[in-house]
């Protein structure tokens, strides 16, 4: 029997969101490079001249430069702090050279005299202005962040104990509690409660919000479990990690330590392409912002229009199931009744669409104005506050209601297993024409084949879908 493990201190709450380390570094980061381009070139002995377009033209370029960049090297990913400071002052080094590269050809490009911007001491002053905030203050602060993801353990035995302790004081995910597997005993204070069997852990992942699933049993007594625990996980679209070692070594050591960090071997369902994910989400920022402003015109009309022709609130905030079941209030212009809810129910045998999503294309709750913004997607604008929220990207599956959810087959859930979106394939391909089934087969297709360039091939396909209104309702 193995000894018991004093009890740990209690840690000290949270207190930062997920990922708020990460979005304050950058915004430092991005102020650090304005303030070295004009040091530079008053260090160099020349004058500001800030009356210039030439000059703001060049710290955008620099400014957006380090964005894309630092995006693409996943320099400010919220998981930063994981890396080695090695391989972060190798990240920083190149961001901080290729920066300086494409101001100084953006320069050479415009024909602008050298001394407008300075570019001499530029590296000097930003590299170590970077790496000290980054090693001494950011780094610090992300430790004190709540955790970023909500994990299952499958095995309270000793390996899966100490997995679960291991995860709460350095990883930085919650085990929010464990399965048991066959012949293993419950211990008397388990990290986190014990939630059923091995056998409970499809009614689990239908029910509970899971990143990741920890598949901590011993392969030669519990193979048979571990294996369906594995089907299971990935009919679901679940991130699952398996026991890294089997065996014991006394000098053997895995080529790449980083890859078992944590003694798990991690899996996911789809392609693993983190640069393209941090590109995508870099896009859906800048394009939902200037969307927003943009658009703030329309927006506003909208808004006044729903106001004064129909009894109600502007916005209608409903709950929709977002990544891996996280539910999440998404937006919309107001297009129905206030009670359009409680109809529902009266009009389910009049529901058009096959499966258990309801749609009706002469749907009696629709207001006046309803009809012509629904028809054009106009009461989907708001969303965009959704998208810069990280709730949902500009592309991928539609954000399912719970009340649908809970009819998937386990097949369909896999459909969550990705970050939703304002449009996908289903948007181009008929919308409401085409079955519930033929639509989910359509998600998984672009779950399965997902890249940055079929993003941008549906976004095109979008456009004049909505601006026809085809197949809307």
């Amino acid at each position: 029997m193995l000894p018991q493990k004093p009890p740990e201190a209690a840690a000290a709450p949270s207190r930062f969101a997920p990922g708020f380390a990460a979005k304050l570094n950058l915004l430092v980061d991005v102020v650090l490079v304005l303030v070295a381009l004009l040091v530079s070139t008053t260090m160099m002995g020349h004058d500001l001249h800030l009356e210039r377009t030439d000059v703001w033209v060049l710290m955008g370029v620099g400014v957006v430069a380090w964005l894309f960049v630092g995006t693409a090297l996943c320099l400010y990913d919220a998981r930063f702090a994981d890396r080695e400071r090695l391989d972060d002052l190798a990240l920083i080094s190149i961001q901080v050279m290729v920066v300086t590269v494409v101001l100084f050809l953006t320069r050479l490009v415009m024909g602008t005299e050298s001394w407008i911007v300075a570019l001499s001491m530029f590296p000097p002053l930003l590299w170590p202005s970077v790496a000290l905030l980054r090693f001494f203050l950011f780094r610090q602060l992300s430790g004190q962040e709540q955790p970023l993801d909500e994990v299952l353990i499958l095995g309270v035995g000793a390996m899966g104990r100490v997995t679960g302790e291991d995860l709460n004081t350095k990883h930085r995910r919650k085990v929010i509690g464990y399965l048991s597997l066959s012949g293993e005993t419950t211990p008397a204070a388990p990290p986190a409660p014990v939630l059923g069997t091995a056998k409970d852990l499809e009614h689990i992942l239908c029910t509970v919000p899971v990143d990741e699933v920890y598949i901590a049993g011993n392969m030669l007594k519990h193979s048979a479990e571990m294996q369906a625990a594995v089907k299971l996980c990935e009919n679901f679209g679940i991130p699952f990690a398996l026991p890294a070692y089997h065996f014991r070594f006394d000098r053997a050591r895995p080529i790449d330590d980083h890859a078992v960090s944590d003694g798990y071997l991690h899996f996911l369902t789809h392609a693993f392409q983190p640069h393209q994910m941090a590109i995508k989400r870099l896009f859906d920022i800048c394009s939902s912002a200037a969307a927003l402003a943009v658009l703030s015109p329309l927006l506003v009309g909208v808004a006044l229009g729903v106001k004064f022709t129909s009894r109600g609130p502007i916005f209608f905030k409903q709950k929709r199931v977002g990544v891996h079941g996280k539910p999440f209030n998404m937006l919309k212009f107001r297009s129905m009744v206030v009670n359009a809810e409680e109809l529902k129910a009266k009009l389910e045998a009049l529901n058009e669409q096959t499966g258990p999503v309801f749609k009706m294309k002469n749907d009696p709750r629709i207001t006046s104005i309803g009809r012509f913004i629904r028809k054009y997607s106009i009461d989907e604008l708001p969303q965009l506050i959704n998208v810069l929220r990280g709730e949902m990207s500009v592309v991928g599956p539609r954000p399912p209601i719970p009340s649908e959810v809970e009819k998937y087959a386990a097949w369909q859930r896999r459909r969550l297993s990705v970050r939703p979106g304002l449009t996908c394939i289903w948007q181009v391909s008929g919308r409401n024409q085409i079955s519930f089934e033929e639509w989910m087969y359509l998600d998984m297709q672009y779950i399965d084949h997902w890249s940055l360039k079929n993003d941008i091939n549906l976004i095109l396909k979008t456009v004049p879908v909505v601006l026809t209104g085809s197949g809307a309702s």
